[in-house]
């Protein structure tokens, strides 16, 4: 006799801190068999939340790739046709710059039941971790979310640049020289402000404040590493970094120029 073909989850685990999990996801992963988990979501509460799964981690790290995208597909195809719930725990929200899409689809081509349920995306949650708004009245009325996972190409750019309100970009540490440098070229103000923050919502998240024209400098000086979100725009004069105000924020950058 055949077994049951199973069914699959795919679960946004939002910016990292579990305080974020919606109550659709906790449900989730309480009835979940199988848990396939990336490194930036809250995976450390899984003994807790889904003590009854198998937990498996498929998460990918800069230049490490151990299991690619497609095997993780299979993985999750397997498990869900031997009869299996499996949960795949995200970071942020599966349809933002997350591959669930992807995931989504390889479930309907092998006819397993899928379902997304939504999470706190690190584009939104990140920048509010640090008291930046991403609009504001009078000073933003929009926002784009970008990935920076690979240089913009230069229409990109203009079009980018002539939109106005607040950019976030989501993993752009590693492309920040070419963005920086390709926003001030297709007509932004260098001393625009710009934030990057790094590991928000956890305990050693840091900001970073500066311009346009300085960020690449301060991100130099300080070490601003992965995972991190940037925020640009007028926005970021609002923020404040749990005690600290932006006055307070911008001194310290100050000071550290002065050092140097």
């Amino acid at each position: 006799m055949t077994a049951a073909v199973g069914r699959v989850t795919l679960v946004g685990g939002g910016p990292g801190d579990p305080d974020l999990l919606t109550l659709a996801a906790v449900r989730a992963l309480g009835e979940a068999d199988v848990v396939l988990y990336d490194r930036l979501a809250p995976y450390r509460v899984l003994p807790e939340l889904a003590p009854q799964a198998e937990h498996i981690d498929v998460g990918k790290r800069p230049g490490h790739h151990p299991i690619g995208q497609s095997g993780i597909e299979q993985l999750i195809v397997e498990h869900a046709r031997r009869g299996a719930h499996v949960v795949r725990l995200k970071g942020g929200d599966p349809y933002v710059f997350g591959r669930g899409s992807e995931e989504v689809l390889a479930c309907h081509a092998a006819g397993i039941p899928v379902r997304v349920v939504p999470g706190v995306t690190s584009a939104v949650s990140v920048p509010a971790a640090a008291g930046i708004p991403l609009t504001h009245r009078g000073t933003s009325r929009l926002f784009t979310v970008v990935s920076g996972h690979a240089p913009l190409e230069e229409h990109e750019l203009e079009h980018l640049a002539g939109l106005g309100g607040t950019i976030v970009v989501l993993m752009g540490v590693g492309t920040l020289p070419s963005l920086t440098a390709g926003l001030r070229r297709a007509g932004c103000d260098p001393d625009t402000p710009v934030a990057a923050v790094e590991r928000g919502w956890t305990d050693r998240q840091r900001t970073t404040v500066s311009t346009l024209g300085g960020i690449m400098e301060e991100c130099f000086r300080v070490g601003v590493s992965s995972p991190a979100v940037l925020v640009i725009g007028e926005v970021v004069r609002l923020a404040h970094d749990r005690d600290a105000s932006i006055e307070e924020l911008l001194a310290r950058s100050a000071e550290l120029t002065a050092r140097g």
